[in-house]
């Protein structure tokens, strides 16, 4: 069944990793968040409300849906003090209009059924040329095959259903532009981004990390036993390497109001 962000047992699913510092090279190639005030929506386990935060912006709103995903948020951010937390919609966040420089919305918006209103939200709520920044994947994103780094490529040569289910779920790069067009916004650029997911000294570290469910709500769509033949297919897959450098592919969005 799909993943509960608001059970307290997955709590702490999102607050496992780190932002990569060449994500953050990235957006700063198109995004000056030095000294800005930046709203993180969907702000899951706080990883990019954490890494704007400590790079130079002078205040990060972390935003969730889920009052337990922002329990994990606060403790993975408890050290960081330009950080604030707040309950909340994507699509009715409940800000003051024009109050921000930065929006992002990462890994957030293939779980909204209006694409319209988020993103109008997200005009009324960042400043005139306030930038916008979305990170997800597209059908075209979630169909590439798997490979030693690509582990979630396996996914869907293993449970084709699970390939159904993304497809269903994520937006085409057409719908995502032809709804920011419309909402008022003008592109910067958009990007295909190949994102170092987590690093594994060996087999079993991701073996674990999938085995629980880690940060991928994908797999609550299956069953434990359907999830161990999973884990036991990419075994035959990939064999037992070492340092296994898993990485996803996105794709990014960055808009202007």
């Amino acid at each position: 069944m799909p993943i509960d962000f608001h059970d307290s047992r997955n709590q702490s699913t999102y607050t496992t990793r780190v932002a990569e510092e060449q994500w953050l090279r990235t957006i700063e190639e198109y995004v000056d968040f030095k000294g800005k005030h930046v709203l993180d929506v969907g702000c899951g386990g706080g990883i990019y409300s954490k890494a704007f935060a400590l790079s130079g912006a002078a205040h990060v709103t972390a935003m969730d849906f889920s009052v337990e995903m922002l329990k994990g948020a606060k403790e993975n951010c408890k050290d960081v003090n330009n950080i604030s937390f707040i309950q909340g919609s994507a699509l009715d966040t409940n800000l003051k209009e024009q109050q921000f420089d930065i929006l992002l919305e990462r890994a957030l918006i293939h779980h909204i059924a209006d694409l319209t209103a988020c993103f109008q939200e997200a005009n009324r709520v960042l400043k005139p040329n306030g930038r916008f920044i979305i990170q997800d994947r597209t059908p075209e994103d979630c169909a590439l095959p798997g490979s030693e780094t690509h582990i979630r490529g396996y996914f869907f040569e293993k449970h084709p259903k699970l390939i159904e289910k993304e497809s269903i779920r994520r937006y085409s790069s057409h719908k995502v532009k032809t709804v920011l067009e419309q909402t008022g916004f003008h592109r910067i650029i958009e990007l295909q981004y190949w994102e170092t997911r987590k690093t594994y000294n060996d087999f079993d570290q991701l073996r674990d990390d999938l085995l629980n469910r880690t940060g991928r709500s994908i797999l609550h769509e299956l069953t434990d036993d359907e999830l161990m033949d999973l884990v036991k297919f990419i075994e035959t897959k990939i064999g037992h390497l070492q340092h296994i450098n898993e990485r996803d592919r996105w794709t990014l969005w960055i808009e202007e109001k």
